[in-house]
């Protein structure tokens, strides 16, 4: 999902595993001989929350237009700045499976692109209110 890839890095989703990672290496390079380094590797790393609401309203504090978030998703895609023309997310939308019906309707596109892209957020760990998933 190259698109919504864009979308989850800028909003920091998997930073928390790659922050996991340097810490890991280091352990390795010091030395202990008493402390097998197996365990903590073998331990699960969870899922982190990402607060999404709360980074976006960050972003949206220092951004120079007023965007509309909440509800469109050009002010979304320009908030995170990610290209926002209608072919850019006209190509999400497939990616993400838009149906048919809504894919030659702009407005009706935009719509369900915008509560797709909230849903998948969660789905892959974003804390998103429930007024945003409706």
């Amino acid at each position: 999902m190259g698109i919504f890839n864009n979308i989850l890095g800028k909003l920091g989703f998997g930073k928390k595993e790659e922050e996991a990672t340097p810490p890991a290496t280091a352990e390795k390079a010091a030395p202990a001989p008493t402390e097998p380094a197996a365990p903590a590797a073998a331990a699960p790393t969870p899922i982190s929350e990402v607060d999404v609401v709360a980074k976006l309203e960050e972003l949206a504090a220092s951004h120079s237009e007023k965007l509309n978030w909440k509800t469109s998703i050009v002010d979304l895609m320009k908030l995170l700045g990610l290209d926002s023309s209608y072919a850019e997310r006209k190509e999400l939308a497939a990616e993400l499976g838009c149906p048919a019906n809504k894919m030659g309707d702009s407005a009706q596109m935009n719509m369900w692109l915008h509560k797709e892209v909230m849903k998948k957020l969660a789905e892959n760990g974003g804390n998103i209110p429930a007024e945003l998933l409706d």
